[in-house]
């Protein structure tokens, strides 16, 4: 008998998610470029909305009824096939506790979201990566990592930490190659940075196929991520799974508020999209200029790009050197990826002094 509870084999194996750094080792706090938030913050009536009178002693909607009918408004979605989470995290592993377990594969691309092969790992499932190409997602090497175990297919796109997309073209063919008892899983967490022409259908196989579920959040765009709000929408059957699983009262009365104002400021939302494309794109011009020093990154949609360090300066020391400068980046050697750095692209100045200190180190190492 054991002298104390003992976990399943699969939890125990489970290392926690690890979220960017905020703080130097010397404890300096940095400017957070390591989580991908929005350097504007959040709309002004999100402020004025969590600012409101409220009972903090009652619970809140369980049901979300209103965020949920806002949501349908903007996007042409019937309320009753949404579904909202605290934050999409909760959604995700919803999906994935729903339809995989010991003996199952849950399918991703090598390069895709660090929380993936932890939602496989708490149900028991087997985390099964699909070789990259260019280190985006490949609808071919996806296809051919499925299995008569796989269960659930996880597409982030746009991806994180890469910044790839697959147009509606590629989403719909991985749809299409997939047995109707698969279920696809499209996480567009970043969607709202995709330009207004941009768009990979998901949400069009969600309301016509019945193995299809897209993953939304207010973290990244509407810049409210502290409040934690997500929301899935896909076929009722699938919606009924996720209202089974999420927690009670899952988005707290603030957060449902918060996610209710930030929809009506579409206006925030395109100022956020519009300056993330513009710094991305003087940033990513200042990394190609360094392309000599084997610095390079990959094309992002998203608020972040990767820069790869394939030249005298490593990714690790280049890390350090933007700490000492009080930026705090992400590193990647636990995603198959020390070669690289993902950086959260912040205001124009702050872009233009990472730029800059990434060129003297890279100019000092020669």
């Amino acid at each position: 008998m054991a002298d104390r509870p003992t976990p399943k084999a699969w939890i125990d194996a489970i290392h926690p998610y690890v979220p960017g750094k905020a703080k130097s080792a010397d404890g300096r706090e940095l400017v957070k470029l390591s989580a991908n938030e929005n350097p504007l913050g959040c709309s002004p009536t999100v402020i004025d909305a969590l600012a409101a009178a409220h009972s903090p002693a009652l619970y809140p909607d369980p049901d979300a009824k209103e965020l949920r009918a806002a949501i349908g408004a903007l996007h042409g979605i019937d309320p009753a096939r949404i579904v909202c989470g605290t934050g999409s995290g909760e959604l995700l592993h919803g999906a994935v506790q729903a339809f995989a377990g010991t003996g199952d594969e849950v399918a991703f691309s090598r390069y895709s979201f660090s929380l993936y092969p932890l939602l496989a790992h708490k149900v028991g499932a087997e985390p099964v990566l699909a070789e990259a190409r260019e280190y985006g997602a490949d609808v071919d090497a996806l296809l051919a990592a499925v299995t008569e175990r796989t269960r659930v297919v996880l597409l982030d796109n746009p991806n994180n930490p890469v910044g790839s997309w697959l147009d509606a073209g590629e989403v719909a063919r991985l749809h299409a190659g997939l047995s109707p008892d698969i279920l696809l899983v499209v996480d567009q967490a970043y969607a709202e940075y995709l330009a207004p022409d941009l768009d990979d259908g998901g949400l069009a196989l969600a309301a016509a196929h019945n193995n299809v579920l897209v993953t939304r959040t207010f973290s990244k765009a509407y810049g409210i991520a502290g409040e934690r709000v997500g929301w899935a929408t896909g076929a009722p059957a699938l919606v009924d799974m996720l209202n089974r699983l999420r927690g009670a009262f899952n988005v707290t009365s603030g957060g449902q508020r918060a996610a209710l104002a930030a929809l009506e400021d579409q206006a925030f939302v395109r100022r956020s999209r519009q300056a993330n494309s513009a710094v991305r794109a003087r940033f990513a011009d200042r990394i190609a200029m360094l392309g000599n020093h084997g610095l390079s990154i990959v094309p992002s949609e998203a608020n972040f790009l990767l820069v790869l360090f394939e030249g005298a300066l490593t990714a690790e020391a280049a890390m350090g050197a933007l700490a000492e400068a009080g930026y705090a980046v992400r590193h990647l050697p636990g995603q198959d990826l020390p070669h690289a750095l993902r950086i959260t692209i912040g205001t124009e100045a702050q872009m233009d002094e990472v730029a800059a200190v990434l060129r003297r180190e890279a100019e000092a190492a020669g």
